[in-house]
């Protein structure tokens, strides 16, 4: 073994470095799940900036510094408070911040999110079928509209009681508000456990189809200009 990493040095200084780079600098994710329909599909690749928020010390979750502050609005990957498994939702409230949700319609601070243009469409759920989906641009204290979906036909948490998020902690919620596993069910976010800010489509393939690359959405950013 010895002998193998004395000839290969070069090589296994690079993976060395590329660990490092990914777990400290940047790094791509696949998108698993429908959690973040419409805006990110299963079979997408993004780009995270892992120097977004956060310093770390490479492989762990040590934070040496802070670099950013983390907006109403920014979609994150961070590690699940209840199990360290990876996850990407997007930021709704900050510490501090007065939040609930009535009949999924969020009010933050006292004042309610505009959402405007319901698009009546459809999406399939994995082992369930295809179900209507209503469409809305999402609006959140006068910052960027997103786009969110919701599924009428599906049980789910669409009120929340209030609560203010603790000091370095954060609400996170799916785009997809009916078929998320997020803050409604996992609890606020410590920043700590906060991965990056994820930026762009690297890549993308109909994993669910025919496996072919969905060329239109290579390079998309995931904060269009409006």
């Amino acid at each position: 073994m010895k002998n193998w990493i004395r000839a290969n040095k070069g090589f296994v200084m690079f993976v060395m470095l590329f660990g490092i780079f990914r777990t400290a600098v940047a790094d791509w994710n696949p998108i698993p799940s429908a959690s973040m329909h419409p805006n990110l599909l299963e079979g997408d690749v993004v780009f995270v900036n892992r120097l977004a928020y956060n310093v770390k010390v490479p492989l762990t979750d040590i934070v040496l510094g802070h670099t950013g502050e983390p907006q109403r609005g920014d979609i994150v990957t961070f590690s699940s408070p209840t199990d360290g498994t990876r996850l990407i939702k997007r930021v709704i409230a900050l510490p501090g911040d007065r939040v609930e949700m009535r009949n999924e319609r969020l009010v933050i601070n006292g004042q309610a999110a505009d959402y405007d243009g319901v698009v009546r469409t459809a999406d399939h759920i994995k082992g369930v079928g295809e179900l209507t989906a209503l469409q809305v641009a999402e609006k959140i204290d006068g910052g960027r509209p997103h786009t969110i979906q919701i599924l009428p036909q599906v049980q789910a948490r669409r009120d929340m009681a209030a609560l203010v998020v603790p000091a370095d902690q954060y609400l996170m919620l799916g785009d997809n508000r009916d078929n998320s596993a997020d803050s409604r069910y996992i609890g606020m976010v410590p920043r700590a456990l906060l991965i990056g800010r994820a930026e762009r489509v690297l890549a993308s393939a109909d994993i669910q189809g025919n496996w072919l690359p969905r060329t239109e959405r290579f390079g998309m950013s995931l904060y269009p200009l409006r």
